[in-house]
């Protein structure tokens, strides 16, 4: 929660300021879905492109796009890259459990190591799960005997992909 502190002759007043972000159907309408949907189909489009499709004034998509990117939803554009055919030949998801009450931290040590591109927290017996790409086995096998020297691991089960069936963060926005 955001307060904004007020000095006046009556004493000091405060303010809830509230951020879109808390409620996103603020910011969230029907045109900026389409905005998002159609920078998820390309993140290259500019916004005379973007204007052209939906019909709408260019500069209204820029200040939609910007407000989008100042609340945080749109949080950057990357390029959609084959890992394979770059030399990460090896994709883990690798399930841990922590102790407890170090398992920010833990999580931000790994989340910090540049061939995780995911931590989550997740329920069950598992306190994280991470998502790493290795180059090869012997990669992949000196981030396990690192990682489980890290202090506070106790257990990790790790798979190995054996094929890709579907890897796409983009979700249909629209349905």
């Amino acid at each position: 929660m955001n307060l904004q502190l007020k000095i006046t002759d009556r004493g000091v007043q405060t303010t809830n300021l509230k951020s879109n972000t808390e409620n996103p159907s603020e910011i969230l309408d029907e045109l900026n879905l389409n905005i998002l949907s159609i920078l998820q189909e390309d993140a290259r489009k500019s916004s005379r492109e973007i204007a052209d499709r939906l019909d709408v004034a260019t500069g209204t998509i820029y200040n939609r796009i910007k407000k989008m990117s100042d609340e945080g939803i749109i949080k950057g554009y990357i390029p959609f890259l084959d890992f394979q055919k770059i030399g990460f030949d090896l994709t883990a998801l690798i399930l841990i459990q922590v102790e407890g009450k170090h398992m920010i931290q833990v999580e931000e040590e790994l989340a910090a190591i540049p061939n995780i591109v995911a931590v989550y927290d997740i329920t069950g017996e598992h306190d994280a799960a991470i998502i790493g790409r290795f180059k090869n086995r012997k990669s992949l096998n000196n981030f396990i005997k690192n990682m489980l020297k890290m202090e506070h691991i106790k257990r990790t089960v790790t798979s190995v992909v054996l094929n890709v069936v579907k890897e796409d963060f983009r979700i249909n926005l629209l349905s």
